[in-house]
């Protein structure tokens, strides 16, 4: 048993946390995304030693910074369909565990295509950082808590590409840009051990149970027979707002051409949205 399984008793509120465990669980998850955007930012700092190393041009600066996002883009379609199927805990620490192999390749680089694949590793790993605690704490937190730990999050992510800057640039002459990546390693891993520790279980049957109850109840027919994951109900109504002739017309037509991305916040409020 994890500490993270001391949910409120009440079963009006069923899988919230208590204030305690949360904060727990919160400074476990934070310090993941602490490490993921130390490592994203952290080339730019390492970039005139890198330079010299591999007599790299600007254009091989980008590409390594591209390779990141490259990594990062690559998985986020199937991200939320893993979160809503395997639940934060189980999704992040197998993601992470790329992360650890990306940052001990990149230390180990000989070749500026080596560095490369290993950034692209490392964006693949560090994907779910955000995602991941973002959707635990929406079962895991009630609503005002929830607003002030995604707040919180964002916060720590700025921190940790201040953490990029400036303590990097401190601790190069004592070690080097090679021994900062293992040590970039040993942080993430000590985050899993933190997430795999505290993190709470991810029950998927009541979530769908609820939801194909609440929407037979309202009788909205056989259309919401199916349980829809929150990512899936969204992109359900987007398609639908997309594919009729106002929704073409509110995303691309009209005297004012509102951007599509107001068609997606309109389609995500509908009556009926998680």
């Amino acid at each position: 048993m994890t500490i993270a399984d001391n949910a409120l008793p009440d079963e009006a509120h069923q899988g919230r946390l208590d204030r305690k465990t949360g904060a727990i669980v919160f400074l476990a998850f934070a310090a993941a995304y602490f490490c993921s955007a130390l490592v994203r930012a952290i080339t730019a700092t390492l970039s005139p030693v890198l330079t010299q190393d591999f007599s790299l041009h600007a254009r091989d600066l980008g590409l390594l910074a591209g390779g990141y996002f490259l990594g990062f883009a690559s998985v986020q379609l199937p991200l939320g369909s893993w979160l809503d199927r395997h639940g934060p805990k189980r999704v992040i620490l197998y993601f992470l565990s790329l992360a650890v192999l990306g940052c001990l390749a990149f230390s180990m680089a000989s070749s500026f295509a080596w560095l490369l694949a290993a950034r692209v590793l490392v964006g693949m790993g560090v994907s779910a950082c955000l995602m991941a605690p973002l959707t635990g704490y929406r079962r895991w937190f009630d609503a005002a808590m929830m607003l002030r730990a995604n707040s919180w999050m964002l916060m720590t992510g700025s921190l940790g590409m201040l953490a990029s800057t400036l303590p990097v640039q401190w601790l190069m002459p004592l070690t080097g840009w090679r021994p900062l990546f293992w040590i970039l390693a040993a942080m993430i891993l000590l985050s899993m051990v933190a997430i795999a520790w505290v993190g709470p279980k991810w029950d998927v049957a009541p979530t769908l149970v609820a939801s194909r109850t609440a929407r037979g109840l309202a009788g909205r027919g056989s259309r919401d027979a199916s349980p829809l994951s929150p990512v899936q109900s969204c992109s359900s109504r987007i398609g639908a707002a997309g594919s009729s002739p106002s929704g073409a017309g509110l995303a691309w037509g009209g005297p004012a051409r509102r951007p599509l991305a107001t068609m997606v916040i309109t389609a995500c409020a509908l009556p009926g949205g998680d």
